[in-house]
């Protein structure tokens, strides 16, 4: 449990293995994807100047903040559960994704810049033919197995500063952008798509699961991995795709909670594990009392101007700004 570097109860539930196996090949990645089309989103307006100064107080300073000030605190504590001396140490911890995408704009967005002037030209087209074919997906994970094929991880879910990590990451990032950069002929074909994409993924979940006990072949999961996430798309675009204050409410608090959680996980943790209670009653307590805290931190941060700053969440905007907004809209709309 030390080594692995997770708080553990000295029972474990290995029922849930199972589910977080289908999991995992997927959640880091769509991450990844839902980044690359939320950089594409921030240069429809944005100079190259401006969209690296604003990436840069949106992710490098988090990312550095992180790593100074949020990180320690649950290494403290992990510290404090085992009886190890306690000590201070920088390191990037599940922050290692903020880093991750940092490194893939440096790299991509004069190519990014480039196609968006291109916005009309062949290469646009030929991907919206690709995207608007059911197949398109398929053509998609053909990169993703020659990366598996290459790189050969050890084991597929392994992402956090892993060369699998930085490789698939890197596609994902890239096609994420790629697929908003299509736009509706990508949107309407996974909608269309979305229950045949989920079947294959989930037979070939039933394949990794049965034969391999969840585990490889690499290729496959790559496959599969890549059939999750556009069937999660399609879903997504046929029932997220429309005006929520919930979605809202989530959409600005997630960021801040990401850069929390495994505070808030370790601190839940820390209350929990050592009660003698039925395990199943510890994982329970431990999601709960981690939601809870998550959401309380987020209430506090956004309350807080440079807490806001610090991670990566916007000023809010002041009534003044609001009504000028809204007023260049109509004033836009009459033109």
């Amino acid at each position: 449990a030390v080594f692995e570097g997770f708080m553990r109860s000295t029972e474990l539930m290995e029922g849930l293995w199972y589910p977080m196996t289908l999991l995992n090949v997927w959640r880091i990645p769509l991450l990844f994807f839902i980044s690359g089309m939320g950089v594409y989103l921030a240069m429809q307006k944005r100079s190259p100047k401006k969209l690296l100064l604003e990436r840069g107080k949106r992710i490098l300073l988090p990312y550095l903040f992180g790593i100074l000030a949020i990180v320690p605190l649950h290494y403290l504590i992990f510290q404090d559960f085992y009886g190890q001396e306690l000590s201070y140490f920088a390191h990037p911890s599940h922050l290692w994704f903020l880093g991750n995408i940092a490194i893939y704009i440096l790299i991509l967005f004069p190519l990014f810049y480039h196609l968006l002037k291109k916005k009309e030209g062949k290469f646009r087209r030929i991907l919206s033919r690709i995207f608007s074919n059911p197949f398109g997906p398929l053509v998609m994970a053909i990169f993703f197995v020659i990366e598996v094929l290459i790189v050969d991880p050890q084991i597929f879910s392994q992402y956090a500063l892993t060369p699998h990590g930085y490789a698939n990451g890197f596609l994902s990032f890239f096609f994420g952008f790629l697929l908003a950069y299509v736009g509706q002929p990508f949107w309407k074909a996974v909608k269309k798509w979305k229950y045949i994409y989920l079947h294959l993924a989930a037979i070939l979940f039933t394949y990794r699961f049965f034969v391999n006990d969840t585990a490889g072949p690499n290729y496959l999961i790559a496959i599969e991995s890549i059939l999750w996430i556009v069937s999660l798309f399609g879903f997504a675009y046929q029932y997220l795709n429309r005006p929520s204050k919930t979605l809202s409410y989530l959409s600005k608090a997630v960021y801040p909670i990401y850069i929390v959680h495994m505070f808030a996980l370790y601190s839940a943790a820390w209350l929990i594990l050592p009660l003698e209670i039925p395990v199943s009653i510890q994982f329970i307590l431990i999601v709960l009392i981690t939601a809870a805290i998550c959401f309380a931190l987020y209430e506090v941060i956004k309350r807080i101007p440079y807490l806001r700053t610090a991670f990566g969440m916007r000023r809010p905007m002041t009534q003044e700004k609001i009504f000028q907004n809204q007023f260049n809209s109509k004033t836009h709309h009459l033109l």
